[in-house]
């Protein structure tokens, strides 16, 4: 087991409240799903779980992950009711009876005010990523649905950090909740941390500097506001870097397809706001820049520990300037960890091509609803178009589209062959999605 489940799993399945430090990857899911699925009568048709995510994402990988878990139970049905998605489906999902419910708050309460969501069963509540929905503003959201729940249920809250809004929440929807709090610690040999002192004008473009001397293939750029990620994004573009944004203006179909497309090595860097960036779990990222220093020092440890995963070793890199200062001694004070400071200048600006992403995204029009799995469109490249089980990368399946990763040097050629040939039996409509 990982620390927090070690930690909590055993209060939580003793039927505690609980209050839950635990970051993005730490394990946290599987310690609340384990927790419902115990809790649970698979005989019993009704609402018996939710869990309230901050983002469409988070709830999606949650969703998979109590899925996962439960294929060796009875057979439970679990719904997704986010916002972004027609609300149809839902309805009929939840009148043919579910056991547990993840989503985002605004479309929980869409559902409780036209009646298609009944909670008099429910007896675990979940909030995941709680300082995250009080970052969004969705205090008194979260409000709404537990009052809406009933009083005499067990309630889960596990959040990354600890602000205020955390403790009002507990106050007020918990009953005398146990706490586990597992200060966020990464090996130092897994996470390469450096500094470099920059002026404040220069910072955009010694993002193009740092990505040309270490030359990673995947990155994730903070800044600390929309307006400085769509500015460094045009500095990017003229540098000649492959890179997407994430923000709160995309429609959630722009935000799944930045998302697939930097996951499966199609796009170098991801520049995004901490709050666009929450409830991601990409594996293999090799960088996390710093744009901006935050000033909250959880906040950046919390960044940084995106990269040098599982067996992954990782780069931060911090660009700052002299009135960052304070902020990175409070980070070195959290952290017990003296900052290395690098000159910009010692960087090597290699003149060699700016970093090319190895693969492209293919869209495919269809997805879940047409049937088609990964397995039918990995058949098809590898069969009848000819193409190796190695020039084929992550394939994602949603409602309506498929997503597929192929190498570069072959993109045009499998648009080419995927068109002219057959997914599932069917002629289906494919193009190559470039930044």
């Amino acid at each position: 087991m990982t620390p927090i489940q070690a930690a909590s799993l055993p209060l939580a399945l003793a039927g505690h409240d609980l209050i839950a430090q635990a970051k993005t990857g730490s394990g946290k899911t599987a310690a609340f799903a384990l927790t419902l699925l115990t809790h649970l009568n698979p005989r019993r048709f009704a609402v018996q779980a939710m869990v309230l995510c901050p983002t469409r994402e988070l709830a999606d990988q949650v969703t998979q992950e109590i899925r996962r878990l439960a294929r060796f139970a009875d057979n439970i049905k679990i719904v997704a009711l986010c916002g972004g998605t027609p609300m149809r489906p839902q309805i009929n999902s939840l009148e043919h009876g579910a056991h547990i419910v993840v989503g985002t708050p605004g479309r929980i309460i869409d559902h409780l005010g036209r009646g298609s969501l009944a909670l008099d069963a429910l007896n675990t509540l979940v909030l995941d990523e709680a300082d995250r929905m009080l970052d969004m503003g969705f205090y008194d959201d979260i409000a709404y649905v537990a009052e809406h729940c009933p009083t005499q249920r067990q309630t889960l809250l596990f959040s990354a950090t600890f602000p205020e809004g955390i403790t009002r929440l507990a106050r007020q929807f918990l009953r005398n909740p146990k706490e586990v709090k597992l200060p966020e610690q990464h090996a130092e040999s897994k996470i390469r941390q450096r500094f470099y002192e920059v002026d404040h004008e220069a910072r955009l473009q010694a993002v193009g500097a740092l990505l040309r001397h270490y030359r990673p293939v995947s990155t994730l750029a903070f800044c600390n506001t929309k307006q400085q990620c769509r500015e460094l994004l045009d500095v990017l573009h003229a540098q000649g870097f492959h890179a997407l944004t994430l923000n709160g203006d995309l429609e959630q179909r722009e935000r799944d397809q930045v998302l697939i497309q930097f996951a499966n090595k199609s796009c170098s860097v991801l520049v995004a706001t901490d709050l666009a960036a929450r409830g991601l779990d990409i594996s293999q990222l090799e960088a996390v820049i710093n744009v901006d220093v935050t000033p909250d020092p959880e906040i950046h440890i919390h960044r940084i520990g995106r990269t040098g995963r599982a067996d992954e070793d990782g780069w931060a890199l911090s660009l700052c300037s002299t009135a960052d200062k304070r902020r990175v001694a409070a980070i070195a004070q959290m952290m017990g960890s003296e900052p290395e400071w690098h000159a910009l200048d010692s960087l090597q600006d290699s003149h060699a091509s700016p970093l090319v992403p190895p693969m492209v995204t293919l869209q495919i029009l269809g997805g879940r609803k047409d049937k088609i799995r990964p397995g039918d469109v990995l058949g098809a490249l590898t069969g009848e178009a000819g193409f190796t089980r190695e020039q084929v990368g992550k394939i994602t399946v949603t409602d309506q589209s498929t997503y597929v990763a192929v190498a570069r040097k072959i993109a045009l050629d499998a648009v080419r062959k995927l068109s002219a040939g057959k997914v599932k039996g069917k002629t289906v409509k494919v193009r190559a999605l470039e930044d």
